[in-house]
């Protein structure tokens, strides 16, 4: 398969799958989906926000995940994983607690006082830049659903294929542009892959919402 440029041309070779929808709500996850997700949103004529997610540690190595929660949505755990660390769910609960803050900071600091946008009743687009363990789309998408909405897509440009098979029960439908046998990283497949700060998030926001750069 070709890599993509960089994540605005993937976003607007996601959009080219995806006008069929109409008037969607857009929810990018941050930071890279967010870069993805602005092309979708202008496209589509669809309302861009963000869902902010977080990966749940193992308390005595916090890099390895062993779940993830969205904005108001439940934790999502790796009970598999959990049992093989001779965990139970309640091992983990002060961590989840801990992310529960981290997620209403940064969604603070990503729409200020503004609420999420409502879902129920409305067509969701969940976007990310690439798909790897699929952990914390989990647990967006769960989170999403928990709001009602009239349908649920999940769109991505690449992803690894058995992350993208186990995801296709989480929505509607699943979009996805790339699913490559050789699969090791989603920045394998972009050009450039810079990683993005929260003041790029916010300026791509803006532009969404045809606002001066913040």
């Amino acid at each position: 398969m070709d890599v993509f440029a960089d994540r605005a041309e993937a976003g607007e070779l996601l959009a080219g799958r995806l006008l069929h929808l109409r008037d969607p709500v857009v929810l990018a996850l941050p930071r890279g989906g967010v870069a993805v997700a602005l092309p979708v949103a202008r496209r589509l004529g669809g309302v861009l926000d963000v869902l902010v997610t977080r990966k749940i540690g193992y308390p005595p190595m916090p890099e390895l995940g062993v779940g993830a929660i969205a904005e108001g949505g439940e934790p999502v755990l790796d009970l598999p994983l959990l049992t093989r660390l001779g965990l139970r769910p309640s091992s983990v609960a002060a961590v989840v607690e801990q992310e529960r803050r981290e997620l209403a900071r940064r969604g603070r600091g990503y729409r200020g006082e503004r609420p999420l946008p409502v879902l129920a009743g409305r067509e969701v687009v969940v976007v990310d830049d690439g798909l790897a363990t699929g952990g914390t789309a989990r647990a967006a998408l769960r989170a999403v659903n928990r709001a009602g909405p009239a349908r649920v897509t999940l769109a991505v440009p690449v992803g690894a294929r058995e992350t993208v098979r186990a995801l296709r029960g989480e929505a509607d439908d699943v979009v996805v542009l790339e699913t490559p046998a050789d699969f090791r990283a989603v920045g394998q497949w972009y050009v450039h892959f810079d990683q993005l700060s929260d003041a790029d998030v916010l300026e791509l926001l803006a532009r969404g919402r045809g606002e001066p750069n913040p």
